[in-house]
């Protein structure tokens, strides 16, 4: 087993309490809080201005009383660094857009004013607009009951947007109109219809009829629109029925870009499309294709006497393909996305594309970067990138010569003062010899010789995604259990994305086996490195993570420990039950229940329930689609009715998959706290 330790110079010579300050730094001397993670803002989105001086971005932030974090519009000149708020409400803005001239920015938002009842100050969703230097908002649009998504022209004159439209349409019509309260598993769905809004005459035409549903689109210079449409709205439909349409100006018809018959070639039928993307010139459609288990692809769609003729893309050696993440570089044929390669995120570019394939590839942000978003300028310049560090959430940085990144923000100036936890990449080889890495997280000024910690393992979800190396708070352990003495080792399992295919694809019909020899593996080689101890280990998770911790404590009962959060217990109840079963299908070989149970109880944890002896923290959302409840309410009832096993279960009413509010985030950190302080410590909770 190998027992090296990768550290990158430059982190080894920023982290830790003793690492040297710059001059002008204030000194790292506060020990981090629970309170602390409630004043950390992020950045969603950002747009750059045609001419490439400014930039807007959507900030959000926790403002109390506020449960809820506000998101609000602001721009940054890319020049001077000078910031400005733009919106102050809360109305949840998202989606900034500049007009052509980089007069005005466009975005969504639901604005309530008193006791309005009608749009715009309903609290519906709307298109609205601000000048670029501030100043109040216009509503733009004024739909009953909201837009969806919306996008802008490339010459600025129109505005495209979606509504929704409901329609009841099979044999039992009457009947659902009948009793229309109740819910039906199918037959009442809302369609979209999209509208182009002039700008010059403000008078909205509707384009598309609503006869299936469109999750987003994409408008070329000549008026072109590609959608992904679906026919329902239920995300199972998403799920090998997604596919990309083009709705012609000059003929007012649809032409099916993907036609029956194309998944043929895919790993899996249960693919789902994530996003349309024009080149400048019109020539070119680009769109990916992602899978539970397996790589992402990416294709480009060319304009024939047929229609449209499809040109898959090879990616870049290495590296995964982010879903959603496709843009063209203005003004060119090379197409950007995000790739997650061995725990970074960057930008990438495939350079050239045309009919015959593509000219090459290309590295947009070289080094240790996680990057969640990027823009350019209208003339393909001026490229910015939203990224975090191993000392700081996410920022804005401007993309400069050689991809050295360039601060344009600092939305989160409280970190500089606070004692971080050492961040470092670490190697070790699985049972069958594979080589597997994670992040370590120790304890802010921790050295060798202070002796083993108790180890907290913390899993990703997905599995198809990664944990990062950067310094992340979030409320799934990393950061905050460092911060109170534990060690945290973040293992990137099988599955886990940007370590090549063969690594990812290697967990398709092995759950619950090699993904957890991997974890078990790091715990060893923690242990043997003098880092953990062996008496004080815990394990969380959320999602795919929470399967996994269930997985864990039912395959050994070395760790004292758990917090297990919205896990699968069953793979048969999930695939019954999750809104997105093509997941379990995928993971079980492609089979179906009835047609594979022995590979559907391997991977489920609930037949070894009764070897549980960990004490267990449970979390769902009590309205999670994604695991239901009912995963959770199994896990609690087995170890705490029938097997007297120390557990609490924790339901956050009205959550879904994640959880949203601040009181319910920290719940979820205070409880993990005390779970793993009551028995990896031996702290008794406090009494009232």
């Amino acid at each position: 087993m190998r027992t090296t330790i990768a550290l990158l110079a430059a982190a080894a010579a920023l982290l830790g309490a003793g690492a040297a300050q710059p001059a002008d730094q204030p000194a790292r001397d506060h020990d981090i809080t629970v309170d602390d993670y409630f004043t950390i803002a992020n950045i969603g989105a950002v747009a750059v201005s045609p001419d490439g001086r400014t930039a807007a971005y959507i900030e959000s932030r926790w403002e109390p009383p506020a449960e809820k974090r506000n998101a609000d519009l602001w721009t940054v000149d890319t020049a001077s660094r000078e910031r400005r708020r733009l919106t102050f409400d809360s109305a949840s803005e998202s989606s900034p857009a500049w007009s052509a001239d980089g007069r005005f920015i466009y975005y969504s938002a639901a604005y309530t004013r008193g006791e309005a009842d009608t749009p715009p100050w309903d609290g519906s969703t709307q298109v609205w607009r601000i000048p670029a230097g501030g100043g109040e908002p216009q509503a733009v649009t004024r739909v009953v009951d909201g837009i969806g998504h919306f996008l802008l022209a490339r010459d600025g004159r129109s505005l495209y947007y979606a509504v929704g439209a409901e329609q009841t349409d099979d044999e039992w019509k009457e009947l659902r109109e009948k009793f229309d309260e109740l819910e039906y598993g199918h037959g009442v769905t809302t369609f979209t219809e999209i509208w182009a809004l002039d700008l010059e005459s403000w008078r909205a035409t509707k384009l598309v009829d609503a006869d299936r549903v469109i999750a987003s689109s994409d408008v070329a210079a000549d008026g072109r629109l590609a959608m992904i449409t679906t026919p329902d709205e239920e995300q199972i439909h998403a799920e090998g029925w997604s596919r990309v349409d083009v709705w012609d100006p000059a003929t007012r018809e649809i032409t099916v870009v993907t036609p029956d018959g194309w998944r043929a070639a895919h790993p899996s039928p249960f693919g789902w499309v994530n996003e349309v993307a024009w080149s400048d010139d019109g020539e070119l459609l680009a769109f990916s294709v992602s899978f539970d288990g397996y790589p992402t692809l990416l294709y480009a769609a060319l304009r024939s006497d047929r229609g449209y003729r499809l040109l898959e893309l090879a990616r870049p050696d290495g590296v995964e393909v982010s879903g959603g993440s496709l843009a063209w570089r203005p003004g060119s044929h090379d197409l950007c996305f995000i790739c997650d390669q061995r725990a970074r995120s960057r930008v990438h570019a495939i350079t050239g594309v045309s009919a015959s394939g593509a000219a090459g590839t290309a590295l947009l942000t070289p080094g240790d970067v996680t990057a969640e978003g990027f823009a350019f300028d209208a003339s393909g310049g001026t490229p910015v990138v939203i990224t975090s560090t191993l000392t700081s959430p996410p920022d804005l940085y401007l993309v400069a010569a050689g991809g050295e990144l360039q601060p344009l923000t600092r939305v989160n100036p409280q970190v500089d003062t606070w004692k971080l936890p050492s961040i470092s990449l670490v190697q070790w080889d699985s049972r069958d010899g594979t080589a597997v890495e994670g992040i370590l997280e120790l304890p802010p000024g921790h050295q060798p010789s202070d002796g083993p910690l108790p180890l907290v393992v913390e899993l990703h979800g997905g599995p198809s995604d990664a944990t990062r190396y950067h310094f992340r708070y979030w409320i799934y352990g990393r950061t905050l259990l460092a911060a109170n003495g534990y060690a945290l080792l973040s293992p990137n399992y099988r599955g886990s994305t940007g370590y090549g295919d063969r690594f990812m694809v290697e967990l398709v019909g092995r759950e619950n086996d090699i993904d957890v020899q991997d974890i078990l593996t790091g715990v060893d080689a923690m242990i043997e490195r003098g880092i953990a101890d062996p008496e004080r280990l815990g394990v969380m998770g959320w999602s795919n993570g929470g399967f996994l911790t269930n997985c864990l404590i039912t395959s050994t009962r070395r760790f004292k420990a758990a917090s297990s959060g919205a896990g699968v217990i069953d793979q048969v109840l999930q695939w019954g039950l999750e809104d997105t079963p093509g997941h379990v299908i995928n993971f079980m070989g492609g089979r179906l229940p009835w047609v594979d149970t022995q590979k559907y109880r391997e991977g489920s944890p609930l037949y070894r329930l009764g070897e549980v002896r960990t004490p267990t923290l449970i979390h769902v959302g009590g309205d999670d689609p994604r695991v239901p409840a009912a995963h959770s309410r199994t896990l609690y009832r087995a170890l705490r009715q029938y097997l007297g096993v120390p557990a609490e279960l924790v339901i956050y009413p009205g959550e879904g998959h994640g959880l949203s509010t601040c009181e319910h985030r920290r719940a979820k950190l205070e409880w993990d706290l005390a779970w793993f302080k009551r028995y990896l410590l031996g702290e008794q909770p406090a009494q009232p």
